[in-house]
């Protein structure tokens, strides 16, 4: 019984996670998209009312209208007219005090993080953490540089430690590029492995040997 049990557990944990997730997404769209309707319909006229009250009905359109705005944003920030009007936007937002505090620190993280030519994100490594001889899994997310590699002296590296099972929360740190070890395999299936508690272990190495750990 107990064996059954579990095992039908195992069939259906993961698509009932997959689904609410899904459906907070999706919520958190439409949501949005409501807003949007709300906010329009506010402003136009009593006779729009009838087809923005049709628009409520459509099922995902939010998503929809999602996906359109980003596609659109995206192709007008590729020319150059929408990039000089995105730097037009970009000072403007600079000058307001406390707006540019929080629009200045978003937007570093996302292009350092989205970036096709950045480097953040893009390699797992072994590092030792919390203590000596304790092992786990990091993903490099840079150098440091200014004052901080001034104090540090040697070539350093910046990695994120991420906690298990929840990803999103974990440590920064900046240890020896020395005492790093390089990993073959890829960002997604390091990610698995940290989520799964090592359940679910990586691939084998392309050339069939295991990295070296420092002596």
């Amino acid at each position: 019984m107990k064996k059954y049990l579990i095992t039908g557990l195992l069939v259906w944990l993961p698509l009932v996670v997959t689904i609410w997730v899904l459906q907070a997404v999706l919520g958190t769209l439409n949501g949005v998209f409501a807003a949007v309707l709300n906010a329009t319909d506010a402003l136009l006229p009593s006779a729009a009312h009838v087809p923005i009250e049709a628009l409520r009905r459509v099922p995902g359109l939010g998503v929809v209208v999602l996906l359109a705005t980003l596609l659109l944003t995206g192709a007008f920030a590729a020319n150059i007219f929408g990039q000089w009007w995105l730097r037009q936007v970009d000072r403007m937002l600079y000058k307001i005090p406390i707006v540019k505090s929080i629009y200045n620190s978003v937007k570093q993280v996302s292009d350092t993080l989205f970036s096709s030519s950045g480097q953040a994100f893009r390699e797992a490594v072994l590092v030792q953490y919390p203590r000596q001889g304790a092992w786990t899994i990091a993903f490099v997310t840079g150098r440091p540089s200014g004052e901080v590699a001034q104090h540090l002296g040697s070539e350093h590296v910046s990695v994120y430690v991420p906690t298990t099972p929840n990803p999103t929360s974990g440590f920064f740190l900046m240890v020896p590029r020395s005492e790093v070890v390089h990993l073959h395999m890829s960002v997604d299936e390091a990610l698995k492995y940290v989520i799964s508690m090592g359940v679910v272990g990586p691939e084998a190495t392309a050339n069939g040997a295991p990295p070296q750990l420092p002596g």
